[in-house]
Protein backbone atom coordinates (compact mmCIF):
# COMPACT_ATOMS: atom_id res chain seq x y z
CA UNK A 1 0.00 0.00 0.00
CA UNK A 2 1.57 2.91 -0.86
CA UNK A 3 2.11 5.80 2.20
CA UNK A 4 -0.54 8.24 0.31
CA UNK A 5 -3.11 5.79 0.55
CA UNK A 6 -5.58 5.98 3.25
CA UNK A 7 -5.24 2.94 5.30
CA UNK A 8 -7.89 1.47 7.42
CA UNK A 9 -8.02 2.70 11.09
CA UNK A 10 -9.88 -0.12 12.00
CA UNK A 11 -6.67 -2.31 13.91
CA UNK A 12 -5.34 1.08 15.03
CA UNK A 13 -8.78 2.02 16.78
CA UNK A 14 -8.95 -1.38 18.33
CA UNK A 15 -5.98 -1.47 19.52
CA UNK A 16 -6.00 2.07 21.13
CA UNK A 17 -9.31 1.19 22.63
CA UNK A 18 -7.95 -1.79 24.22
CA UNK A 19 -4.74 -0.06 26.18
CA UNK A 20 -7.43 1.93 27.46
CA UNK A 21 -10.10 -0.20 28.64
CA UNK A 22 -7.28 -2.12 30.21
CA UNK A 23 -6.01 1.18 31.91
CA UNK A 24 -9.75 1.56 33.05
CA UNK A 25 -9.94 -2.22 34.16
CA UNK A 26 -6.63 -1.51 36.13
CA UNK A 27 -8.42 1.66 38.03
CA UNK A 28 -11.34 -0.28 38.93
CA UNK A 29 -9.11 -3.03 40.46
CA UNK A 30 -7.02 -0.58 42.25
CA UNK A 31 -10.09 1.29 43.12
CA UNK A 32 -12.29 -1.99 44.83
CA UNK A 33 -8.54 -2.79 46.84
CA UNK A 34 -8.47 1.39 48.31
CA UNK A 35 -12.13 2.24 48.56
CA UNK A 36 -11.33 4.43 46.44
CA UNK A 37 -13.62 6.65 43.99
CA UNK A 38 -12.21 5.79 40.22
CA UNK A 39 -14.77 7.23 38.40
CA UNK A 40 -14.78 10.71 40.18
CA UNK A 41 -10.90 10.70 39.61
CA UNK A 42 -11.85 10.99 36.00
CA UNK A 43 -14.74 13.13 35.35
CA UNK A 44 -14.31 15.40 38.40
CA UNK A 45 -10.82 16.41 39.52
CA UNK A 46 -7.89 19.03 39.60
CA UNK A 47 -8.77 20.67 35.75
CA UNK A 48 -11.90 18.21 35.28
CA UNK A 49 -13.88 20.72 37.75
CA UNK A 50 -12.49 24.38 36.18
CA UNK A 51 -14.16 22.84 33.00
CA UNK A 52 -17.02 21.71 34.31
CA UNK A 53 -17.87 24.89 36.24
CA UNK A 54 -17.04 26.71 33.56
CA UNK A 55 -19.65 25.28 31.43
CA UNK A 56 -22.41 25.46 34.17
CA UNK A 57 -21.61 28.97 34.77
CA UNK A 58 -19.29 30.46 32.15
CA UNK A 59 -16.22 32.11 33.11
CA UNK A 60 -15.25 35.02 36.14
CA UNK A 61 -14.81 32.43 38.97
CA UNK A 62 -11.35 32.77 41.12
CA UNK A 63 -9.52 31.37 43.71
CA UNK A 64 -6.73 32.54 46.46
CA UNK A 65 -5.04 30.89 47.79
CA UNK A 66 -3.55 31.24 51.19
CA UNK A 67 -0.21 32.91 50.05
CA UNK A 68 -2.09 35.43 47.87
CA UNK A 69 -1.72 34.17 44.54
CA UNK A 70 -5.22 34.32 42.64
CA UNK A 71 -6.12 31.20 40.28
CA UNK A 72 -8.96 32.14 37.70
CA UNK A 73 -10.35 30.51 35.20
CA UNK A 74 -9.43 32.38 32.68
CA UNK A 75 -6.26 30.22 31.84
CA UNK A 76 -8.52 27.33 31.03
CA UNK A 77 -9.61 27.99 26.79
CA UNK A 78 -13.36 27.82 26.19
CA UNK A 79 -13.61 25.16 23.55
CA UNK A 80 -13.81 22.49 25.69
CA UNK A 81 -16.56 23.73 27.94
CA UNK A 82 -18.56 25.38 25.48
CA UNK A 83 -18.57 21.26 23.92
CA UNK A 84 -19.47 20.02 27.48
CA UNK A 85 -22.33 22.40 27.77
CA UNK A 86 -23.47 21.49 24.42
CA UNK A 87 -23.14 17.59 25.33
CA UNK A 88 -25.32 17.75 28.52
CA UNK A 89 -27.68 20.44 26.73
CA UNK A 90 -28.55 17.58 24.17
CA UNK A 91 -27.91 14.58 26.30
CA UNK A 92 -29.55 13.88 29.64
CA UNK A 93 -26.23 14.23 31.37
CA UNK A 94 -24.45 16.32 33.41
CA UNK A 95 -21.48 18.65 32.01
CA UNK A 96 -18.61 16.63 34.35
CA UNK A 97 -20.08 13.64 32.81
CA UNK A 98 -20.80 14.91 28.92
CA UNK A 99 -16.47 15.90 29.51
CA UNK A 100 -15.81 12.48 29.79
CA UNK A 101 -17.56 11.16 26.67
CA UNK A 102 -16.13 14.37 24.95
CA UNK A 103 -12.75 13.22 25.81
CA UNK A 104 -13.38 9.31 25.13
CA UNK A 105 -14.81 10.28 21.54
CA UNK A 106 -11.83 12.96 20.72
CA UNK A 107 -9.25 10.16 22.01
CA UNK A 108 -10.40 7.81 19.55
CA UNK A 109 -10.62 10.31 16.91
CA UNK A 110 -6.58 11.07 18.26
CA UNK A 111 -5.74 7.48 17.61
CA UNK A 112 -7.45 7.74 14.46
CA UNK A 113 -5.62 10.90 13.43
CA UNK A 114 -2.50 9.74 14.27
CA UNK A 115 -2.70 6.83 12.50
CA UNK A 116 -3.68 8.39 9.39
CA UNK A 117 -0.35 10.35 10.18
CA UNK A 118 1.97 7.57 11.46
CA UNK A 119 0.90 5.48 7.64
CA UNK A 120 1.19 8.34 6.03
CA UNK A 121 4.99 9.07 6.73
CA UNK A 122 6.48 5.38 7.64
CA UNK A 123 3.59 2.94 6.03
CA UNK A 124 0.62 1.54 7.81
CA UNK A 125 2.07 -0.83 9.97
CA UNK A 126 3.77 1.85 11.68
CA UNK A 127 0.32 4.27 11.83
CA UNK A 128 -1.13 1.23 13.90
CA UNK A 129 1.74 0.94 15.96
CA UNK A 130 1.77 4.44 16.46
CA UNK A 131 -1.77 4.47 17.89
CA UNK A 132 -1.43 2.12 20.14
CA UNK A 133 1.81 3.16 21.66
CA UNK A 134 -0.08 6.69 22.21
CA UNK A 135 -2.63 4.59 24.29
CA UNK A 136 0.76 3.61 26.14
CA UNK A 137 2.34 6.80 26.96
CA UNK A 138 3.57 6.91 30.85
CA UNK A 139 0.19 9.10 31.46
CA UNK A 140 -1.29 8.23 28.69
CA UNK A 141 -4.49 8.24 31.72
CA UNK A 142 -5.56 11.28 31.24
CA UNK A 143 -6.76 10.57 27.56
CA UNK A 144 -9.30 8.57 29.97
CA UNK A 145 -10.36 11.68 31.80
CA UNK A 146 -12.30 14.81 31.28
CA UNK A 147 -9.35 16.96 30.04
CA UNK A 148 -8.82 18.93 27.08
CA UNK A 149 -5.22 16.45 25.63
CA UNK A 150 -7.53 14.46 23.52
CA UNK A 151 -9.44 16.75 21.88
CA UNK A 152 -6.72 18.90 21.21
CA UNK A 153 -4.09 16.08 19.99
CA UNK A 154 -7.22 14.82 17.27
CA UNK A 155 -6.94 18.64 16.37
CA UNK A 156 -3.44 18.90 16.09
CA UNK A 157 -3.32 15.15 14.08
CA UNK A 158 -5.93 15.78 11.60
CA UNK A 159 -4.45 19.48 10.74
CA UNK A 160 -0.98 17.98 10.62
CA UNK A 161 -2.45 15.47 8.29
CA UNK A 162 -4.18 17.70 6.14
CA UNK A 163 -0.78 19.76 6.03
CA UNK A 164 0.99 16.89 4.37
CA UNK A 165 -2.13 16.14 1.91
CA UNK A 166 -1.60 19.77 1.02
CA UNK A 167 -5.04 21.10 1.99
CA UNK A 168 -4.66 24.14 3.66
CA UNK A 169 -7.71 25.52 4.58
CA UNK A 170 -8.64 22.64 6.59
CA UNK A 171 -5.39 22.66 8.16
CA UNK A 172 -6.18 26.10 9.19
CA UNK A 173 -9.95 25.44 10.43
CA UNK A 174 -8.60 22.56 12.42
CA UNK A 175 -5.27 24.79 14.53
CA UNK A 176 -8.10 27.94 14.96
CA UNK A 177 -10.38 25.03 16.47
CA UNK A 178 -7.05 23.67 18.30
CA UNK A 179 -6.16 27.33 19.46
CA UNK A 180 -9.49 27.61 21.35
CA UNK A 181 -8.72 24.07 23.19
CA UNK A 182 -5.47 24.34 24.44
CA UNK A 183 -2.46 27.08 24.69
CA UNK A 184 -0.09 24.76 23.04
CA UNK A 185 -1.16 25.28 19.76
CA UNK A 186 1.49 27.89 19.48
CA UNK A 187 3.22 24.52 18.31
CA UNK A 188 0.57 23.90 16.03
CA UNK A 189 0.18 26.79 14.59
CA UNK A 190 4.19 27.69 14.52
CA UNK A 191 4.35 24.38 12.58
CA UNK A 192 1.45 25.57 9.94
CA UNK A 193 3.30 28.98 9.74
CA UNK A 194 6.89 27.92 8.88
CA UNK A 195 5.80 24.99 6.56
CA UNK A 196 3.66 27.89 4.60
CA UNK A 197 6.72 30.03 4.54
CA UNK A 198 8.82 26.94 3.32
CA UNK A 199 5.93 25.86 0.57
CA UNK A 200 6.14 29.63 -0.81
CA UNK A 201 10.05 30.14 -0.83
CA UNK A 202 9.79 26.48 -2.80
CA UNK A 203 6.96 28.08 -5.27
CA UNK A 204 8.37 31.11 -5.84
CA UNK A 205 12.30 29.72 -6.68
CA UNK A 206 10.40 27.63 -8.94
CA UNK A 207 10.08 28.66 -13.06
CA UNK A 208 7.14 30.65 -13.90
CA UNK A 209 6.00 29.97 -17.19
CA UNK A 210 6.70 31.95 -19.94
CA UNK A 211 5.35 35.19 -20.35
CA UNK A 212 3.55 35.89 -24.22
CA UNK A 213 5.79 36.82 -26.81
CA UNK A 214 3.73 40.21 -27.12
CA UNK A 215 4.57 41.12 -23.46
CA UNK A 216 7.43 44.04 -23.77
CA UNK A 217 10.61 43.04 -21.98
CA UNK A 218 10.57 44.49 -18.52
CA UNK A 219 7.21 45.07 -18.78
CA UNK A 220 5.25 45.05 -14.84
CA UNK A 221 3.57 41.28 -14.85
CA UNK A 222 1.06 39.76 -12.74
CA UNK A 223 1.84 36.03 -11.23
CA UNK A 224 0.51 33.69 -13.48
CA UNK A 225 -2.76 32.35 -12.82
CA UNK A 226 -1.75 28.34 -11.86
CA UNK A 227 1.19 29.98 -9.35
CA UNK A 228 -1.92 32.16 -7.80
CA UNK A 229 -4.29 29.25 -7.34
CA UNK A 230 -1.23 27.14 -5.82
CA UNK A 231 -0.02 29.80 -3.41
CA UNK A 232 -4.15 31.27 -2.56
CA UNK A 233 -4.58 28.12 -0.59
CA UNK A 234 -1.08 28.09 1.46
CA UNK A 235 -1.51 32.06 2.50
CA UNK A 236 -5.27 31.56 3.20
CA UNK A 237 -4.53 28.29 5.91
CA UNK A 238 -1.85 29.92 7.22
CA UNK A 239 -3.42 32.87 8.00
CA UNK A 240 -6.34 31.06 9.50
CA UNK A 241 -4.26 28.65 11.73
CA UNK A 242 -3.60 31.32 14.35
CA UNK A 243 -7.58 33.10 14.58
CA UNK A 244 -8.27 30.63 17.17
CA UNK A 245 -5.54 31.14 19.76
CA UNK A 246 -5.35 35.21 19.09
CA UNK A 247 -9.32 35.63 19.73
CA UNK A 248 -8.69 33.70 23.37
CA UNK A 249 -5.49 35.97 24.25
CA UNK A 250 -7.62 39.12 22.77
CA UNK A 251 -10.99 38.16 24.69
CA UNK A 252 -9.19 38.10 27.91
CA UNK A 253 -6.87 40.61 27.22
CA UNK A 254 -10.10 43.52 26.48
CA UNK A 255 -12.18 41.52 29.33
CA UNK A 256 -9.27 42.33 32.04
CA UNK A 257 -7.86 45.69 30.62
CA UNK A 258 -4.56 44.56 29.22
CA UNK A 259 -2.46 43.56 26.62
CA UNK A 260 -0.71 40.59 28.31
CA UNK A 261 -3.82 39.80 30.65
CA UNK A 262 -3.53 36.52 29.76
CA UNK A 263 0.08 35.33 30.25
CA UNK A 264 -0.24 37.56 33.77
CA UNK A 265 -3.16 35.02 34.68
CA UNK A 266 -0.83 31.81 33.43
CA UNK A 267 1.83 33.32 35.95
CA UNK A 268 -0.46 33.44 38.53
CA UNK A 269 -1.11 30.04 38.10
CA UNK A 270 2.89 29.57 37.97
CA UNK A 271 2.79 28.80 34.67
CA UNK A 272 5.37 31.46 33.33
CA UNK A 273 7.46 30.77 30.48
CA UNK A 274 11.12 31.16 32.49
CA UNK A 275 13.43 29.28 29.79
CA UNK A 276 14.04 25.72 31.91
CA UNK A 277 15.29 27.39 35.45
CA UNK A 278 11.86 25.78 37.27
CA UNK A 279 13.16 22.70 35.41
CA UNK A 280 16.54 23.14 36.46
CA UNK A 281 15.76 24.23 40.12
CA UNK A 282 13.91 21.14 40.68
CA UNK A 283 16.30 18.58 39.17
CA UNK A 284 19.29 20.47 41.98
CA UNK A 285 16.99 19.69 44.45
CA UNK A 286 16.49 15.86 44.13
CA UNK A 287 18.59 12.91 45.86
CA UNK A 288 21.28 12.48 43.56
CA UNK A 289 19.86 9.09 42.84
CA UNK A 290 16.08 10.50 41.32
CA UNK A 291 18.49 13.43 39.80
CA UNK A 292 20.29 10.94 37.91
CA UNK A 293 17.48 9.61 36.98
CA UNK A 294 15.60 12.45 35.83
CA UNK A 295 18.69 13.59 33.80
CA UNK A 296 18.19 9.98 32.19
CA UNK A 297 14.90 10.36 31.04
CA UNK A 298 15.55 14.02 29.59
CA UNK A 299 18.76 12.24 27.92
CA UNK A 300 15.89 10.04 26.10
CA UNK A 301 13.53 12.67 25.13
CA UNK A 302 16.72 14.34 23.55
CA UNK A 303 17.41 11.28 22.01
CA UNK A 304 13.83 11.10 20.60
CA UNK A 305 14.17 14.88 19.65
CA UNK A 306 17.24 13.29 17.33
CA UNK A 307 15.64 10.28 15.93
CA UNK A 308 12.87 12.22 14.88
CA UNK A 309 15.48 14.46 12.73
CA UNK A 310 17.48 11.45 11.94
CA UNK A 311 13.80 9.73 10.79
CA UNK A 312 13.24 12.91 8.52
CA UNK A 313 10.04 13.14 9.44
CA UNK A 314 7.99 15.77 7.20
CA UNK A 315 8.64 19.61 8.52
CA UNK A 316 5.12 19.88 9.26
CA UNK A 317 5.11 16.86 12.37
CA UNK A 318 8.66 17.77 12.82
CA UNK A 319 8.21 21.43 13.92
CA UNK A 320 5.18 20.77 15.53
CA UNK A 321 6.92 18.17 18.17
CA UNK A 322 10.12 20.05 18.72
CA UNK A 323 7.99 22.66 19.37
CA UNK A 324 5.74 20.77 21.98
CA UNK A 325 8.53 19.10 23.76
CA UNK A 326 10.32 22.76 23.96
CA UNK A 327 7.00 24.73 25.63
CA UNK A 328 6.77 22.02 27.76
CA UNK A 329 10.24 22.05 29.13
CA UNK A 330 10.55 25.64 29.41
CA UNK A 331 7.33 26.57 31.17
CA UNK A 332 7.47 26.93 35.24
CA UNK A 333 4.99 24.59 35.53
CA UNK A 334 4.57 21.87 37.81
CA UNK A 335 6.91 19.05 37.06
CA UNK A 336 4.06 16.13 37.70
CA UNK A 337 2.41 18.31 34.90
CA UNK A 338 5.33 18.16 31.97
CA UNK A 339 4.71 14.54 30.94
CA UNK A 340 1.12 15.07 30.09
CA UNK A 341 1.55 18.30 28.14
CA UNK A 342 3.87 16.63 25.79
CA UNK A 343 1.95 13.90 25.47
CA UNK A 344 0.17 15.47 22.08
CA UNK A 345 4.06 15.42 20.48
CA UNK A 346 3.24 11.87 19.13
CA UNK A 347 5.49 12.38 16.53
CA UNK A 348 8.21 11.23 19.45
CA UNK A 349 6.66 8.10 19.18
CA UNK A 350 7.29 7.59 15.40
CA UNK A 351 10.80 6.43 15.57
CA UNK A 352 9.56 2.89 17.96
CA UNK A 353 6.59 2.97 15.85
CA UNK A 354 8.52 2.37 12.78
CA UNK A 355 10.97 0.03 14.65
CA UNK A 356 8.81 -2.28 15.99
CA UNK A 357 6.53 -2.19 12.91
CA UNK A 358 9.48 -4.05 11.45
CA UNK A 359 8.95 -6.70 13.85
CA UNK A 360 7.08 -10.10 13.64
CA UNK A 361 3.53 -9.96 14.94
CA UNK A 362 4.67 -12.49 17.30
CA UNK A 363 7.35 -10.21 19.27
CA UNK A 364 5.81 -6.56 18.68
CA UNK A 365 2.11 -7.80 19.94
CA UNK A 366 4.07 -8.96 23.41
CA UNK A 367 5.82 -6.15 23.59
CA UNK A 368 2.75 -3.58 23.16
CA UNK A 369 0.64 -5.79 25.47
CA UNK A 370 3.34 -5.23 28.32
CA UNK A 371 3.95 -1.66 28.11
CA UNK A 372 -0.02 -1.12 28.15
CA UNK A 373 0.04 -3.29 31.30
CA UNK A 374 2.59 -1.26 32.50
CA UNK A 375 0.72 1.99 31.32
CA UNK A 376 -2.53 0.85 32.91
CA UNK A 377 -0.87 0.21 36.55
CA UNK A 378 0.92 3.44 36.66
CA UNK A 379 -2.18 4.90 35.61
CA UNK A 380 -4.07 3.26 38.11
CA UNK A 381 -1.74 4.31 40.76
CA UNK A 382 -1.13 7.73 39.59
CA UNK A 383 -5.05 8.66 39.66
CA UNK A 384 -5.65 7.48 43.08
CA UNK A 385 -2.66 9.51 44.31
CA UNK A 386 -2.81 12.58 45.73
CA UNK A 387 -1.74 15.35 42.72
CA UNK A 388 -2.77 16.36 39.78
CA UNK A 389 -1.59 15.02 36.82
Amino acid sequence: MSRTTPAPPWAALGGYAATRLLGLAALAVASAATGEDGWHRLKGRWDSVWYTRIAEHGYGYEVTLPGGAVHADLAFFPLFPALERAVSAVLPVDAATAGLLLSWAASLAAAWGIHAVGAHVAGPRAGVVLAVLWGVYPTAFVQSMAYTETLFTALAAWSLLAVLRERWILAGTLCALAGLTRPTAAALIAAIGITALATLVREFRGREPRAPRETAPGANRAPHPGRLRRIAPVVAGALLAPLGWLAYIVYVGVLQGGATAYFDVQAAWGNSIDGGVALARFIAGLPWPAALGLCAALGLLGWLVALCVRQRQPLPLLVYTVAVVAVSLVGAAYFGSRPRLMMPAFGLLLPPAAALARLRTRTAVPVLAGLALASACYGAFTLLGSGPP
